[in-house]
């Protein structure tokens, strides 16, 4: 498969790293352009190239890693959306690392808004629960798999990123819709930055 991303900061490197472990190509793009992504596209190694923002989100799934005060206007400087899935990795932070404040949306899940700005995309939001660290690290610790929590209004969108992420070697949580899953997992619920793991027995305990 081939997997866009919009945005190629930590969290969409760290994704990329998976996504071409498990055998995917990927379409990393920015605001600078392809030409300032050449030596991220060299550090991934094969399978991964550099793209317009455009060409990322013709792909068929596509990932949303941008800073949250940059959503708006990213969103509205791409073409068309024509039924592709678009994976809402964002969360609801105003600021830069270092300075980030929790953004008011109401009682909005930020992958509802992603979903106004984005007609005709299939919106899906996942992995906010991991930090890139824990993006960037194995999924199985110890014989026990990283959950990966994942909501959409779409049944289909769902299933298609939930194969995904299990074929990058996670066990996966649906938490139900965009606004009661996405609330639950963004920045600010209580899944968010939370490192679970899933043993691998019958009984398919938890623990964190």
């Amino acid at each position: 498969m081939e997997i866009g991303t919009i945005g190629a900061g930590d969290f969409a490197r760290a994704f990329a790293k998976r996504a071409l472990k498990a055998g995917h190509k990927v379409k990393l793009s920015n605001s600078r352009g392809p030409e300032s992504l050449r030596e991220i596209v060299n550090q991934l190694g094969p399978g991964a190239t550099a793209a317009t923002a455009d060409e990322a989100a013709a792909c068929e799934v596509v990932l949303l890693a941008v800073p949250w005060d940059n959503v708006p206007q990213t969103l509205a400087s791409l073409l068309t959306w024509k039924n592709q899935i678009l994976i809402d990795g964002t969360n609801p932070f105003h600021g830069r690392a270092g300075a980030f404040q929790l953004a008011d949306i109401g009682n909005l899940s930020t992958s509802q808004l992603v979903a106004a700005l984005a007609p005709g995309a299939r919106v899906v939001k996942a992995l906010n629960n991991m930090t890139v660290p824990n993006l960037e690290a194995d999924p199985v610790v110890n014989g026990a798999r990283r959950i990966a929590f994942i909501s959409a209004d779409d049944d289909d969108a769902k299933k298609r990123v939930e194969a995904l992420l299990k074929d990058f070697g996670y066990s996966v949580v649906d938490l139900g819709n965009l606004r009661d899953g996405g609330l639950i997992q963004q920045a600010g619920g209580p899944l968010a930055g939370r490192d679970l793991l899933e043993r691998g027995d019958p009984t398919r305990e938890r623990e964190s």
